[in-house]
């Protein structure tokens, strides 16, 4: 039975809330900080663990997590102190959701959800590494859930540093790699993702790797089969079977068939994505000093939004780009052509224009005040009988006719020329004997290059029955082998997602509006887009 919790502390600046969780070393406790405002989470070492080493390692984890909390998938520490009645405590980032081991108990992660909470972690791990870190107690339960429902990684108790190999105490056996059980232990980089491919299977099966449902898993029994049996299949129909080579690499018995580094593991988790036609998660990693590259990484370059490196010591160090940098969006193809406005039409001259009810139409605008006033149309009064003009305006306008005419002249002078030049060059053409007539050159037959098109289903449609809501489709082009793969709509972001042989769904109903999402999948994996339906309650 786990023991009640001990009493909160006096923190001044802080008013106690409620207990959070009780551990072997510390307890939780929620408390609302008075400024600035916000609730916050109290670990405070036990009163019986202040003799001994305990309050040291307390003190070393605080300096970690301060030194790795500005990631976004690590819990952020805020201050650090010792209480009136010397128990040392750290405030930290509260996390109201339930911790992934809580939430694994109750229900499977979806392949998606899980995909984007490993690589998530393992961007955080791979930061760690990077710090000279080792966090040595990865498993769900030390996995966080922020209010955005962002994993956030905690308890770097009894983190090390990366160059220690000797040392591997406090590590829980479920989620701890053969090589922790060993005399003497060691642990290092891959200790760490074993312990992230062990974690990511907990999500997706509901249970650790090598317990075994209905049979004895005492500590001796795992500890059996982690340093003998091979990971078990994950025995999911949604699972592709390359997400399980990512798992079986990850846990591999010797080390050094695992994956050289956390980053490593995060792009095979990101190519299992692209595989399925997911939106690729980035892998977030600070990258100060441009590492050398890993020459194990088996990264072809197709799977990372942004760019990233991995570390290993012994390459030679090549320059790449930071992780925080964005890419500069290609440059267009072919050269730039310039724009060239016609220039403004000289001021007609009054005494010989003539004005017509059509309004000319307004130049493009090029600045704010063209933008925001409005053109009132041109209203031409119809013309009165011509009077008598007074000698001197008449002059005027003789004068400005014989340059008119003049440039008309000259037009229709240059439009003669070109008329005679090509008959002249029509005549000597037939007179050759050469047909001129065009001859359309064959057309090619149109090809279809999509050819692993999958329709997408149709008429989806749903009712509500009762408790349920019930949904129905049609699949316009069937063939051996097909499956549907559909989940629920949820607000949070969350996806569940189910697979049936059958086009129909039955999903609980609610008091609003219920919508799923369905797609057609092939026996050969393809799959189409997906179409979406909705059910007022």
């Amino acid at each position: 039975m786990s023991r009640p919790p001990s009493p909160p502390p006096e923190l001044p600046g802080f008013r106690y809330l409620e207990p959070l969780g009780t551990g072997g070393f510390a307890d939780v406790f929620l408390y609302e900080q008075q400024m600035p405002r916000r609730e916050v989470a109290v670990k405070v070492l036990l009163a019986d663990r202040l003799t001994g080493g305990a309050a040291q390692e307390f003190a070393d984890e605080a300096n970690v997590m301060a030194m790795l909390s500005t990631h976004p998938a690590i819990v952020t520490i805020y201050q650090a102190g010792v209480a009136g009645d010397g128990r040392p405590y750290l405030v930290m980032e509260y996390c109201p959701r339930p911790n992934l081991q809580l939430r694994a108990r109750k229900e499977t992660f979806s392949v998606a959800e899980a995909l984007r909470v490993g690589v998530q972690v393992a961007g955080a791990v791979e930061t760690a590494h990077r710090a000279g870190v080792l966090h040595r107690d990865i498993k769900p339960a030390n996995i966080l859930v922020t209010a955005y429902n962002r994993p956030a990684l905690t308890d770097f108790g009894i983190a090390s540093t990366t160059g220690a190999t000797s040392e591997a105490a406090g590590m829980s056996i479920p989620w701890s790699p053969p090589e922790s059980f060993a005399e003497p232990p060691r642990s290092g980089p891959r200790t760490d993702v074993w312990a992230l491919g062990a974690t990511l299977f907990t999500l997706l099966a509901g249970r650790s790797p090598f317990e075994r449902p209905g049979e004895r898993n005492s500590s001796a029994d795992l500890i059996e089969r982690i340093e003998r049996a091979a990971v078990p299949s994950l025995n999911r129909p949604d699972a592709p079977d390359s997400l399980q080579r990512v798992l079986d690499r990850a846990m591999a018995k010797n080390p050094d068939d695992r994956y050289p580094s956390a980053v490593a593991f995060a792009r095979a988790l990101q190519k299992v994505q692209i595989e399925l036609s997911h939106s690729v998660t980035p892998i977030d990693i600070v990258d100060d000093h441009p590492p050398a590259e890993d020459l194990d990484d088996d990264n072809d370059g197709l799977t990372r939004v942004r760019e990233i490196v991995s570390i290993d010591p012994d390459a030679a160090a090549l320059t790449r780009p930071s992780a925080t940098t964005e890419r500069k969006p290609s440059s267009p193809v072919g050269p730039a052509v310039p724009r060239f406005d016609p220039p403004p039409p000289s001021a007609p001259d009054e005494a010989t224009q003539i004005r017509t009810s059509s309004a000319p139409p307004d130049p493009a605008p090029s600045t704010a005040d063209d933008r925001t006033i409005a053109r009132p149309p041109t209203v031409v009064a119809p013309q009165p009988a011509p009077s008598p003009v007074p000698a001197e305006p008449a002059a005027a306008t003789a004068a400005a006719r014989p340059a008119r005419k003049g440039l008309w002249i000259g037009l229709s002078a240059a439009a003669a020329v070109v008329v005679v030049i090509g008959a002249f060059i029509g005549v000597n053409t037939l007179a050759a004997g050469i047909d001129s007539t065009p001859v359309a050159s064959p057309t090619a037959e149109p090809q279809d290059v999509v050819t692993d098109f999958v329709p997408k289903v149709a008429e989806l449609t749903g009712t509500r029955q009762g408790e349920q809501t019930v949904f129905t489709w049609v699949n316009r082009d069937p063939q051996d082998g097909d499956t549907f793969i559909w989940n629920v709509v949820d607000v949070s972001g969350a996806v569940d997602t189910q697979q049936s042989a059958n086009a129909v769904a039955q999903v609980p109903a609610s008091s609003g509006t219920t919508c799923i999402d369905v797609m057609l999948r092939r026996e050969d994996g393809r799959v189409s887009e997906p179409v979406r339906g909705c059910v007022d309650g």
